[in-house]
């Protein structure tokens, strides 16, 4: 199976189930999104429910690959300032080139209501950015405990929806006209400097050092 190809019917159904909704997904409009012959996704992804799965997985990676970028190199940001640009920058992403991806994932949730093999399958996507965030706040030398993990990564996926249907004047009464501030503000409010169990702000300390 030619993986390119593959990845290009994906890439388009992505973007079909953000345009038109699940209702609009079809193989017929994957293939003319694609630019390919008709037929052609349904020869890689036979069953409309594979056509979500792929949606689904295709959603996933590129969720991550996002994440890795802004992340750099390294672990993950080393301090609060660095931590909170990298929030600013995947919710500003959602308002940019990730749009698609975002409104095709809260369709695939939508769909997931009424297919629970579809719920099971996110569910694993959904309970991830716990984890992930629960990482970027230990490596920034923050607390990371339950509560906090749980309070930072529901108060992000509160702000997508608002962020998606772009309202200006509910943008400005989230504080969300303002991304670099708004995710400043949410990590002092999870976050508190002083708080116990965090690391004192500043460079992340060496390893070897005293």
């Amino acid at each position: 199976m030619n993986q390119d190809r593959r990845d290009r019917l994906r890439d388009a159904a992505v973007a079909v189930l953000a345009d038109a909704g699940g209702r609009g997904l079809t193989h017929r409009a994957v293939d003319a999104a694609a630019a390919v012959p008709l037929g052609t996704a349904k020869n890689y992804f036979p069953t409309r429910d594979a056509l979500l799965r792929a949606v689904a997985e295709r959603c996933l990676e590129q969720y991550r690959a996002l994440a890795a970028l802004l992340a750099g190199s390294g672990p993950g940001p080393a301090d609060r300032a660095g931590l909170a640009a990298l929030l600013a920058g995947l919710l500003r992403d959602v308002t940019g080139p990730g749009r698609p991806r975002m409104v095709a994932y809260l369709e695939l949730q939508a769909e997931a209501t009424r297919r629970p093999w579809l719920a099971a399958l996110l569910d694993p996507i959904g309970a991830s950015d716990f984890a992930a965030y629960g990482h970027l706040l230990r490596t920034a030398g923050l607390p990371s405990g339950p509560e906090h993990v749980r309070a930072l990564t529901l108060a992000l996926h509160g702000a997508l929806l608002h962020l998606l249907t772009g309202a200006p004047g509910t943008l400005a009464a989230a504080g969300l006209d303002d991304l670099d501030a708004f995710t400043r503000a949410v990590l002092a409010s999870v976050c508190p400097e002083g708080l116990p169990g965090a690391r004192p702000e500043g460079p992340a300390p060496k390893e070897g050092d005293a």
